[in-house]
């Protein structure tokens, strides 16, 4: 066999499973995750991570559909935060809803666009958040590299501000009311279960 034809097959088999390892799950019509995510007080001390002080602001528990994922490279923000994920929950967990709904992430933001609304605006940007996922130990890093869209996530941990010496910091969102820059999720991820 002709080396270019073997590197080409090699290349399209690459290709296919790939693209079979991130595959959309499809569940069909019907809110798959119905609750609202759950916000509590907390108390606890600051973290340290590499260079970086964490500061919980809030604890989180959320379980929500996956609607996109993000991997992220470059950046100080990539140092600690290597995959964004937009979830959806309630309404923006069900298939008949976000069939009509075009949704991307780039550059830290999650976009979306509409034909015509199958919901109000209102319930589509209070029912799904981007969070900024930092893994708490390698178990979460590695498992979240593996998340897909259309699956079902349930996420504890905190939200926090994260801080470095030089004065960079970046802080999360405390509402699920807001919209645009300084709206998303930062969340130190302590737990995480995919199904």
């Amino acid at each position: 066999m002709n080396w270019k034809i073997l590197i080409l097959v090699i290349l399209l088999g690459y290709g296919a499973f790939h693209h079979y390892q991130h595959r959309p799950v499809i569940h069909g019509a019907g809110e798959i995750a119905p609750n609202e995510p759950i916000q509590t007080n907390t108390h606890a001390v600051d973290i340290r991570l590499n260079d970086f002080t964490l500061s919980p602001l809030a604890n989180y528990d959320i379980e929500a559909r996956v609607l996109s994922t993000e991997d992220y490279h470059a950046g100080t923000e990539a140092e600690i935060s290597p995959t964004d994920l937009a979830v959806g929950w309630g309404p923006m967990s069900d298939e008949k809803v976000l069939n009509k709904i075009d949704i991307s992430q780039s550059n830290r933001f999650v976009f979306w666009h509409v034909t015509e609304f199958p919901i109000p605006q209102h319930e589509i940007e209070v029912h799904a958040a981007n969070m900024h996922i930092v893994p708490s130990n390698d178990y979460v890093k590695r498992l979240l590299a593996k998340v897909r869209a259309g699956q079902i996530v349930h996420i504890k941990g905190q939200l926090i501000e994260a801080r470095k010496a030089n004065g960079w910091h970046w802080r999360s969102s405390l509402s699920r009311e807001d919209t645009g820059n300084g709206a998303c999720e930062l969340i130190y991820v302590t737990e995480l279960t995919v199904r």
